[in-house]
């Protein structure tokens, strides 16, 4: 277990240690933090753990002596600097989402490039797999990289409210791929080591973000932990579903939102306090009461996740689907009556 607990270890101390680093710096020049009306932070909160996460990352990679540097791999470190870059220019001045999506989709083709790629999925009405390796199918295979990424991308910038969730749902969705990855009928030693790479990351940048935060995600952060959920889980044998469950809470939120805009005639596009978190937090939940409640939905998830076949992972999901409209439906119930009051 030394190789894999090694690179956790190196990355959360980097992490931290960029963190002192970089807050040292901003304090120094006086950083400015860009405000956004979807973030509930302290003032002297900087968005800058995003870049301290990414450079950890990468940085041990390079430093492990048990990974190989692949093209894949490469094409991973290369996307990465494109969402550090793109992140951190949103950081300091606001970019406008289609020049956002761009880049998100740049960086799943790249990877795509690269040769992380979709070769098979499950067939949807019976046993067996349906290839994606060639022909006309690679047409469809990239399609879905590309879908892959950007939702998870997405579903985790707008998870990254309140002080703590992003950087724990990372965390706990690293530790999933893990423990996924070390299963006989995976046995990826190298995808396990990258995720504990990513365990150590978010931890190390949990561990500031956890209320009162002293240093937020920032897109690059927020975009940095939905990107890697995304390519691990394509690394580990395609194990999409697994991730899917576990970014249940995220994504199924996720498509509320765009839901109750569309039904308001408002921009989806257009960051508002409808998510989750944002109406427990008017219910008078405390942000770290919000924080534990998503780990403890999470982890349980995740432990259904990775001892079910197919068939299970679709009833749970159904399940968290069934279960979070209703509590959703009875959160906006419970709202509306207070506003009225």
């Amino acid at each position: 277990m030394t190789k894999f607990i090694i690179p956790f270890i190196t990355a959360f101390i980097l992490t931290a240690v960029f963190i002192f680093l970089l807050k040292f710096a901003a304090t120094k020049i006086n950083w400015v933090c860009r405000k956004s009306s979807r973030h509930i932070h302290k003032k002297n909160a900087f968005r800058l753990g995003g870049i301290a996460m990414i450079l950890s990352f990468i940085l041990t990679i390079f430093l492990n002596a048990d990974l190989y540097i692949s093209m894949q791999l490469y094409g991973v470190i290369a996307a990465l600097l494109i969402i550090l870059a793109v992140g951190v220019w949103d950081d300091v001045r606001e970019v406008f989402w289609k020049t956002q999506f761009f880049y998100q989709v740049s960086a799943a083709i790249i990877i795509f490039i690269f040769g992380v790629r979709i070769y098979f999925v499950t067939h949807p009405l019976g046993g067996g797999t349906i290839d994606l390796s060639s022909g006309l199918a690679v047409i469809f295979s990239i399609a879905l990289v590309i879908f892959w990424a950007v939702l998870m991308i997405n579903s985790m910038n707008w998870l990254d409210g309140i002080d703590g969730l992003s950087g724990g749902i990372s965390f706990i969705g690293a530790l999933t791929i893990f423990f996924l990855s070390l299963r006989p009928e995976v046995n990826q030693p190298p995808v396990a080591i990258l995720a504990m790479i990513l365990a150590g990351s978010s931890l190390g940048f949990l561990i500031f973000n956890f209320y009162p935060s002293m240093i937020l995600a920032g897109t690059a952060g927020s975009m940095f932990m939905g990107f890697a959920l995304a390519f691990l889980a394509i690394f580990a044998g395609t194990k999409i579903a697994t991730a899917i469950l576990v970014m249940a809470l995220p994504m199924i939120d996720f498509v509320w939102v765009i839901g109750e805009r569309f039904k308001n005639r408002k921009s989806i596009f257009r960051p508002d306090n409808n998510h989750l978190h944002h109406k427990l937090l008017e219910l008078g939940w405390s942000q770290r009461k919000i924080a534990l409640y998503y780990y403890s939905v999470t982890a349980m998830i995740a432990i259904v996740a990775l001892n079910t076949r197919m068939i299970g992972k679709s009833i749970t999901l159904i399940a968290t689907v069934v279960i979070m409209a209703i509590a959703l439906i009875f959160i906006n119930k419970k709202l509306d009556e207070k506003k009225q009051v």
